[in-house]
């Protein structure tokens, strides 16, 4: 018996052993780290849940010590990421950072452990999105860890100001400054533009007015790369540069900003409030705007009870049937939500379902300042032109 051990022992490890936990601090409102009362309550859950883990039989309580740390963290892990999709779900969140599966079978010895796997499937092209990113995101922290990102940094071009350049360009045209969108191919589309050259393209939206641009960095999905952006920077572009990608892992911040990314984007269907606090904060210590993307009514009021939120992006697309209604941003900016935005003077962007100076002249009447636009122009031969029937007058300098 010298050689099994309690599954209920592995509760024991150490709250602050756990990796995906380890690095982030926690941060309320105000930007003050959590009273340690929080982060026992939320271990003493997490043994909580290890105890429940067992079979009600109890035939599942025993599994072989041969690396019983490493087991044992890696269990814990698990449970703490399952307790991080409970507070998710608590949110409001529906999209699921990973499948729900439970520790391998190598972990609990000889012994038969019941897993629950149902719903493995992605029940729409948002999660099954996040769940590749999840798996993408480990490969790549493995081949460039954090502590090399950093060293990095020192060689990355200075971040330029995303807002500011949004807040000059609508003052200069008295319409929405346009964040133009570099982006080959999208899920519900497909290829947008088969002759895709990015820096030409980026070219052409500085020349026809764009205040900044928007550069697809998802590989699978997109058919983007974190070289297009990178290339776009060193073209000389003088448009600041967000980095279009599906961030869950705040070294993706720091990637992105190795690559020459001025603001990265911050999907509220996919993150809780305390990441969006926490990866918030490292954007403001790297010089980078944040672009925090909300869909309806209840992302919209979870974002604006988050202190120093300064852009937000409200996307007309549904995100499960990929449907767009571009009244979706009037309903989000009427009322009490519309006159809190102006009170903390937010700028709003507009994003998906812009193809007309009606659209954008819409969008502009509801309150945004800034609209992100991709698919309208991106398709047309000379992307320059595009803009101005977008916006149905010229807006270069």
């Amino acid at each position: 018996m010298e050689a099994v051990m309690s599954f209920r022992a592995t509760s024991r490890v150490s709250f602050q052993a756990v990796s995906s936990l380890n690095n982030r601090p926690k941060f309320t409102s105000s930007g003050m780290s959590l009273p340690i009362s929080r982060t026992l309550m939320v271990e003493q859950k997490c043994r909580i849940r290890a105890q429940q883990s067992d079979s009600k039989d109890g035939s599942a309580t025993l599994s072989t010590v041969g690396d019983s740390e490493g087991d044992a963290l890696k269990i814990k892990e698990w449970e703490v990421a399952r307790l991080q999709d409970e507070i998710a779900a608590s949110q409001g969140i529906r999209i699921r950072r990973r499948p729900p599966t439970g520790p391998p079978l190598h972990y609990v010895g000889p012994f038969e452990f019941p897993l629950q796997n149902e719903g493995n499937t992605p029940c729409n092209i948002l999660e099954e999105i996040v769940w590749n990113k999840d798996v993408e995101v480990s490969q790549r922290k493995e081949r460039r860890p954090l502590s090399v990102l950093k060293k990095a940094l020192e060689n990355a071009p200075p971040a330029r100001d995303f807002i500011g350049a949004l807040r000059e360009a609508n003052l200069r045209t008295g319409l929405p400054g346009l964040i133009a969108e570099v982006k080959k191919a999208s899920p519900s589309r497909g290829v947008l533009r088969e002759n895709f050259d990015p820096v030409e393209i980026a070219r052409a939206y500085e020349k026809g007015g764009a205040a900044c641009l928007s550069v697809l960095t998802d590989e699978k999905y997109f058919q983007g790369s974190f070289e297009n952006l990178e290339a776009i920077r060193s073209a000389g572009i003088k448009c600041p540069l967000l980095c279009k990608e599906f961030i869950i892992d705040a070294w993706q911040i720091y990637y992105a900003r190795s690559k020459g990314a001025d603001a990265i984007l911050l999907i509220a269907a996919v993150l809780p409030d305390l990441d969006i606090r926490y990866m918030t904060q490292i954007c403001k210590m790297l010089g980078l705007a944040a672009l925090v993307e909300v869909h309806d009514e209840r992302e919209m009021d979870r974002v604006l009870g988050i202190d120093g939120i300064e852009l937000i992006g409200i996307n007309n697309r549904d995100l499960g049937t990929f449907e767009v209604d571009i009244s979706n941003t009037k309903k989000l900016l009427e009322g009490e939500r519309g006159e809190m935005i102006r009170q903390k003077d937010i700028i709003v962007v507009g994003e998906s379902g812009l193809f007309t100076p009606a659209d954008i002249a819409y969008v502009q009447q509801a309150g945004v300042k800034a609209v992100l636009v991709g698919e309208s122009i991106v398709k047309q031969s000379d992307p320059t032109k595009g803009i101005t029937g977008l916006f149905g007058k010229d807006i270069s300098f």
